[in-house]
């Protein structure tokens, strides 16, 4: 057995990263590709290794030399890499590839250890590693049968949406007999080649065959296994993620603060949204409108304020539709003067905007992190602040003041001259929620300095959308903020939402209930594990205290690494003891029950 690798291209989507330097050779935290590939390669009984080269040859060849780790290396090099593609490349090492059974690999690959014993472990001869199609995948893929038979291979012209249930991707690495690239593989190269020219892919040799004969070339799909193509700076970002080594694994994912559909394989129990209103047929109505919302553009601030005001029933000068509750955040605290009050643990996003020197914190003295609204009063009469700030429910520690307890705590506020943020982001998973709420006119004039946040994010699990509000009776505070925030600050899809949620409604307030059902099972069997200690909560998470000798990275490392589970180890937070705690979101009982699995699963 030997190994081809095709190593010739120039790489340019990598940009800088090739701009002296062979793709191959992009280290990989800190590891190059061609130094990954050639240790996994020889750890396997093969004879030799070809490298077909050619853009910026001589430096790959001066860095690999002669032999790897006991492995011998050899030379192919394809002089006009930069006016050919791949096909001319094998077509170089064609006479070698006839000499051996052959594994052909790119060179632009990382992937599992485990990848290369699939393919020689497995007793066919002539075998193509592929993948279920994910979004995150381009290039070539293949159809099979029942029985792995390769039946067709679709290339990028050919590829359509409509089948992707049916596609799998190459992952570009192969196992090919001596015999098939004998009588079969290089004829129909040569062939093909004199045909079509030289500016073409070596899997259309292939696909030709499958035409021909479907028993020839057989699909062997992956399953957990981790592999990616790195072809240009996003897949690079993405790979050094799924590769990192353990002390550095938790940061990479934690500071990418989302867009994991990249890892469509992980559970995302990091990041807090609603799993159920997204069943509702509301999101289909956003989907049959995509390209019309798409070619369009968004209203102004004075109509969007007026549907905020139709779908969370307060006074239009009293409400702001944001970019996400983020915006909103943003502009709010650049309103803010003087010493801000927050209880911690919490969402550190508002301190976050103001000097620290401006924060009095407050951190509940109890195991569970409780407090009242009282505790509150009593605390801050004492150390007096400006504006006091409360997520309610909290995060992370999910704790709940009722509206009655919060009502006592905004007229102690208002007698005090002091401006009252409440942040109700999560008060829709409460068992209350119906009655929770504090957007109404009712309260917002009852206490004018009060103003209310509110992520539609998380309640309504569209945090795609970027859409988040706030409310207050001081009119001249939303005033002011609308003319700080850009003119389209909300976009197409974020206002047809709220165009339409009224007619859903009650499709909410089903998901809510839902909800509110899984997490009590959730909770139940978190309980359970004997190496948390469970908080109680009235969010869409739950915070666990862990037990030594586990640490909180110990768990969120073994989750990720062992089960494809990201949870929240709480670095970030302050008021609470580093490494102890983690946070997990409440999903579905499917997913939920997978986590309390790996929990289980996982060591002590």
């Amino acid at each position: 057995m030997q190994a081809i690798i095709l190593a010739a291209g120039m790489g340019k989507r990598l940009g800088e990263y090739t701009k002296n330097n062979t793709k191959c050779m992009v280290p990989v935290n800190g590891t190059p590709l061609i130094d990954r590939m050639l240790q996994q390669l020889s750890r396997l009984e093969l004879k030799r290794v070809v490298i077909v080269v050619g853009y910026e040859g001589e430096k790959l060849m001066e860095h690999v030399g002669q032999e790897f780790n006991g492995l011998k290396i050899e030379y192919v090099n394809n002089p006009i890499y930069d006016k050919t593609n791949n096909i001319y490349s094998l077509a170089l090492a064609k006479d070698k590839m006839q000499e051996d059974d052959t594994l052909l690999l790119e060179s632009d690959l990382i992937f599992d250890d485990g990848m290369l014993s699939l393919l020689l472990d497995n007793p066919f001869p002539n075998l193509a590693l592929v993948a279920k199609y994910e979004t995150w995948m381009d290039g070539t893929m293949v159809c099979i049968d029942r029985d792995n038979s390769i039946v067709n291979f679709v290339p990028k012209a050919a590829f359509n949406y409509q089948h992707v249930d049916q596609y799998y991707k190459t992952v570009n690495i192969y196992k090919f007999s001596r015999e098939f690239a004998q009588t079969k593989y290089v004829p129909f190269l040569e062939a093909y080649t004199k045909a079509v020219g030289n500016n073409e892919y070596y899997e259309n040799v292939l696909r030709i065959i499958t035409f021909l004969n479907s028993q020839e070339l057989k699909a062997l799909p992956i399953t957990h296994e981790k592999w990616y193509e790195i072809d240009d700076k996003q897949d690079l970002d993405i790979a050094e993620a799924l590769f990192s080594d353990t002390e550095a694994l938790l940061k990479k994912y934690y500071t990418r603060y989302g867009g994991f559909w990249r890892f469509p394989q992980m559970l995302d129990f990091c990041y807090l949204v609603n799993p159920y209103f997204r069943r509702s047929k509301i999101i289909d109505e956003l989907e049959a409108n995509f390209r019309t919302l798409l070619g369009e553009y968004p209203s102004g601030m004075k109509v969007n304020t007026l549907l905020a005001s139709k779908c969370w029933g307060v006074k239009e000068e009293y409400i702001i539709p944001g970019n996400g509750a983020a915006e909103l955040i943003k502009a709010l605290m650049e309103n803010v003067e003087g010493k801000l009050g927050v209880v911690r643990p919490t969402f550190e996003e508002y301190p976050n905007r103001i000097d620290e020197s401006q924060v009095v914190a407050f951190v509940p003295q109890n195991r569970d992190f409780r407090y009242t609204a009282t505790d509150l009063m009593e605390f801050f009469g004492q150390h007096p602040v400006d504006t006091l700030l409360l997520i309610n429910p909290d995060n992370p520690s999910g704790n709940f003041i009722p509206v009655a307890d919060i009502c006592q705590l905004a007229e102690w506020c208002e007698a005090r001259g002091m401006r009252l943020i409440v942040d109700e982001s999560f008060v829709d998973f409460s068992e209350e929620w119906q009655t929770s709420s504090l957007l109404c006119d009712k309260y917002l004039e009852a206490y004018p300095h009060m103003a209310v946040m509110k992520s539609i994010s998380k309640s309504y699990g569209v945090p795609g959308l970027r859409l988040g509000i706030m409310a207050s009776a001081d009119s001249h505070l939303i005033s002011m903020m609308k003319k700080q925030v850009s003119i389209w600050n909300i976009n197409s899809f974020a206002e047809f939402f709220m165009q339409i949620f009224n007619k859903y409604e009650k499709d909410y307030q089903q998901a809510c209930q839902q909800f509110i059902e899984v997490r009590a099972e959730f909770l139940d069997k978190l309980r359970a594990i004997p190496y948390l200690h469970v908080m109680p909560t009235q969010a869409n998470f739950v915070l666990c205290e862990v037990q030594q000798p586990l640490t909180a990275n110990d768990l969120a490392v073994a989750l990720l690494k062992n089960h494809n589970i990201l949870v929240s180890a709480c670095s970030a937070k302050k008021g609470i003891e580093p490494n102890r705690y983690i946070r997990m979101a409440v999903r579905s009982r499917e997913d939920n029950d997978r986590l309390i699995e790996a929990l289980k699963a996982t060591d002590v």
